[in-house]
């Protein structure tokens, strides 16, 4: 029994060829259980009498090797790896064979595997759509990373690729979904029931299988290419009473189709495509083949009752997840490791797609305010990892689906195609496509098809930024007609440390300098270098902010900089603002000298400049939140930075404008109010009370969350309480989510715990409660009562979230890092010492790494921001 000695995996003996499960019995009520043969054709290498296969909450009840005598002897659990060994009365010899297993497994509630989700139905549901009186249930499944053993036993790791036939018997008036199209039904075993068959998938891993059963309804289109002479149905699956609100997702879903066929040179290979909303769902969507499930928000969208941002939501995350059924699904990682190949690259193209069909969008201004920025912050934390991360066992791999795998793996995608050229780039992409196609793939093969594509060593500029940790800032020293630039790890608590700083990256200069600009393109490879020819009037580097770094100017340029924001991109703008940002808090820059360049903002137009800009202010606000008198101070600041822009843009909502003048005038009047800006939060107020009275039009459906978080953060018990009322009450799909976010901005500690208590209810999903906690991180006033509510209520919330690992994490990474004072890190540190902290052990380093550098900052800067504020007569 062979093993590559960097994993712990199961034994070679067996490899699975194709998977035959069948589904029955199944319990709606109850226990929530049921039945399941599984018959699996194999390959076995060498003699052996037994079989080692994943499983977890399930349980073998018979074996046999069909065509054989062999059956089961014995069937032995190892719980904690989540593997069965399956002793047999005979040996298989080496060849193909097939293996039968039955099984009993359960419906859990726990978002994994194959699981149950409960939902209120917005229409009178089919009579066989099982129900305990308050809500009605849906059925899916979410197998990765290694769930699909919860559903049943099977080679789970994602080099044992296989192909997959499935049937499930259902009540005859629902609906079941697969990967796959429907393939026949048949009568059940009793009346009502039916067995619904679907077609042979292709080859897949085991973790991209799917199902779903439910009293589902669709809207379709068909893709305007041909795929082997036919147009492919996309449809869009909702419970009964939802579909029209998937038209949104549908017409951007068979268009994405097409775009990547195109750009891939591949055709999408299954004979449909379909798209599922789940009620409950701990992610934000799932790429299995054929089957991609969604959280509601991720997918449906009502044009009369939405926020318009769920638009840009929805189609990029629709675009995201159609990516991967050509990267990730048709070519797959060899090994979790390398996690980042599919997520990285989806996420890149996913933005690609986006940009294709909403230019107007300006989506890579979008991306380096929220993707590339979250990256840049996650990866500056010693607590930080590789992009390719060393994951021995499968089981630790949860905790690296974060900003790293997705957002740094997407930044340097985007700095390598800018490198390349976007052709030259996805010609490599097509070529490694084609040539991995129903297989594994590692980083190295990505990176193979990429130099022989550009002629150019991809593997030996890109390593760096994929195998080691961090990321460099780079410094600027002036010269007469030229620059010095050096490189150096950037670590947000500025204290890099000799042996941490020894990694050269290859960094993408891209001078932007010259009247009229050009853009002068060369590369760092040595800790420092000279740069001639350039114009001491203009010049800044890293032009449209595709290199994956931090520039530090010095002070002087900073603030010519902001004077000369015409001449830069709407990348640029952000970068400069977010770079500058970032050093403060490190101490390579200073607040003085970031709010000097913030001044010169008043005036900024782009809504995606001052979603950074806001950004921005308010980490600056948040860790001298405690300063009454500097707090004063940034409020002044802000209030006279916005007052001229949301003066201009006011309250109305004009038919047709674009989408980002809209995002830009909520930003400028959630900006305002928290701001003091008295005419915005008495607007605020008038519109509140007018809605609450009975005018359901007197908010605009983009302005809710505007509106109540200034009514809950201005007003008392009587505002909370409405809002929290149309939390229970709303139909709208992101109507939940704004109110609970809204209830977390109180200024009455009281309350803030109320929400805490709340979000523990049964009224509130573990999926969603997380909101709770990201509101009460940002309330400056209260947010400390985040976490003595977690560490008071212990039990409660670690029950409640703890049904899914994913969910528990974001509670814990999302909720504690804004602190600024070591004592609160150690009081963190000290309560998790003796607790089981496996599922969010990651997230506890980027805790106490984040709050050491919140407290430094705070600690160099408090003075002389004091003394800057007072000096410009905020303060």
């Amino acid at each position: 029994m062979s093993r590559p000695s960097d994993r712990d995996v199961l034994p070679d003996t067996i490899k699975p060829t194709n998977y035959n499960v069948s589904l029955y019995n199944l319990e709606f009520g109850g226990s929530w259980g049921y039945e399941g043969t599984v018959k699996i054709d194999s390959s076995v290498k060498s003699s052996t009498d037994e079989v080692v296969l994943n499983v977890k909450e399930i349980e073998i009840t018979a074996a046999e090797v069909l065509g054989k005598d062999a059956t089961l002897k014995d069937a032995t659990y190892d719980k904690s790896n989540e593997r069965v060994t399956v002793k047999l009365t005979e040996s298989l010899s080496p060849g193909d064979t097939t293996i039968s297993l039955k099984f009993r497994g359960t419906m859990n509630n726990a978002m994994r595997g194959f699981y149950r989700a409960k939902y209120k139905p917005t229409e009178t549901p089919a009579s066989g759509t099982p129900s305990d009186g308050e809500h009605h249930y849906m059925f899916s499944t979410q197998f990765e990373a290694c769930d699909a053993r919860t559903a049943f036993p099977c080679f789970d790791e994602p080099n044992l690729k296989a192909s997959f036939e499935f049937e499930v018997e259902i009540p005859e008036d629902l609906v079941a979904l697969s990967n796959m199209p429907e393939k026949g039904t048949r009568k059940g075993s009793k009346d009502g029931l039916k067995v619904v068959s679907f077609e042979k998938t292709p080859p897949m891993s085991t973790y991209l299988a799917a199902w779903a059963i439910g009293d589902f309804e669709y809207v379709e289109a068909h893709t305007e290419r041909q795929y082997n002479g036919k147009n492919i149905p996309v449809r869009v699956y909702t419970t009964r009473g939802l579909k029209e609100q998937g038209r949104f997702a549908l017409d951007h879903a068979h268009k994405i189709l097409d775009y990547f066929s195109d750009i891939f040179d591949i055709e999408y290979p299954l004979p449909k495509s379909d798209l599922l909303a789940v009620h409950e769902f701990a992610m934000g969507a799932m790429e299995n083949w054929g089957l991609v499930t969604y959280r509601t928000t991720a997918v449906l969208f009502d044009e009369e009752k939405s926020d318009a941002r769920f638009k840009n939501r929805v189609a990029y995350v629709v675009a995201h997840e159609l990516a991967h059924q050509w990267f990730g699904n048709l070519v797959t990682m060899d090994w979790w490791n390398e996690l980042w190949l599919n997520e990285g690259f989806a996420t890149w193209v996913g933005w690609l797609a986006t940009d294709y069909l909403h230019p107007e969008w300006k989506v890579w201004s979008q991306f380096v305010t929220e993707g590339y920025q979250s990256a840049l912050q996650l990866d500056s934390l010693r607590a930080s990892h590789p992009i390719e991360v060393p994951v021995r066992n499968a089981l630790e791999v949860d905790q690296i689906f974060d900003h790293i795998s997705y957002l740094k793996g997407s930044s340097t995608i985007r700095m390598l195609s800018n490198h390349l050229g976007q052709e030259i780039f996805l010609k490599g992409v097509s070529d490694y496509l084609k040539i991995h196609a129903y297989g594994n793939a590692r980083t190295d093969d990505l990176w193979d098809a990429l130099s022989k594509a550009s002629g150019q060593d991809v593997k030996a500029f890109m390593d760096p930024w994929i195998k080691k940790i961090g990321f460099p800032v780079v410094t600027v020293a002036e010269e007469p007609g030229q620059i010095s630039i050096k490189q150096s790890r950037f670590l947000t608590t500025g204290d890099i440390k000799a042996e941490e700083d020894e990694t050269i990256w290859w960094i993408p200069v891209g001078l932007r300098t010259g009247s009229p600009e050009k853009v002068v393109h060369s590369a760092l490879t040595t800790k420092e270098d000279t740069i001639r020819e350039v114009d001491d009037e203009f010049y800044k580097i890293n032009a449209d902010q595709t290199g994956f770094y931090r520039t530090n100017y010095p002070p002087p340029r900073l603030q010519k900089l902001g004077q000369s924001k015409d001449r830069l991109s709407e990348e640029d703008r952000i970068g400069l603002v977010g770079d500058a940002g970032a050093l403060a808090v490190a101490g390579n820059g200073t607040t003085p000298a970031l709010l000097s360049l913030l001044e010169g903002f008043q005036d900024e137009k782009s809504y995606l400049v001052w979603a950074q800009v806001a950004s921005s202010l308010s980490k600056v606000k948040s860790v001298f939140s405690e300063n009454k008198e500097v707090s004063a101070g940034l409020k002044k600041f802000s209030l006279k930075l916005v007052s001229p822009a949301v003066e201009a843009s006011g309250w109305e909502f004009k038919q047709d404008e674009e989408w980002l003048t809209g995002q830009l005038r909520k930003l400028l009047i959630g900006l305002a109010a928290n701001s003091g800006h008295e005419a915005t939060i008495a607007e605020g107020k008038k519109r509140f009370e007018a809605w609450k009275g009975g005018d359901e039009k007197a908010i605009h459906q983009n302005l809710r969350n505007v509106v109540f978080n200034m009514a809950v953060a201005n007003g008392g018990k009587y505002e909370w309480n409405t809002v929290k009322d149309e939390y229970l009450k709303t139909k709208s799909v992101d109507g939940k989510e704004i109110c609970l976010v809204a209830l977390g901005r109180s200024k009455d500690k009281q309350l803030v715990g109320e929400l805490l208590e709340f979000a523990m209810t049964d009224k509130v999903p573990p999926q969603d409660a997380h909101s709770a906690i990201v509101a009460v991180a940002a309330n400056n006033e209260n947010r400390l009562v985040g976490w003595e509510f977690t560490r008071d209520q212990w039990d409660r919330v670690s029950k409640k979230l703890g049904v899914s690992n994913i969910v528990l994490d974001r509670w814990i990474k999302m909720g504690f890092t804004s602190f600024a004072d070591e004592a609160v890190a150690e009081d963190i540190a000290n309560f998790f010492k003796d607790k089981d902290t496996t599922a969010f052990a990651r997230s506890l380093v980027i805790i106490s790494d984040s709050i050491a550098a919140n407290a430094a900052y705070k600690n160099r800067d408090e003075a002389v921001l004091l003394e800057w504020l007072k000096a410009n007569g905020y303060a």
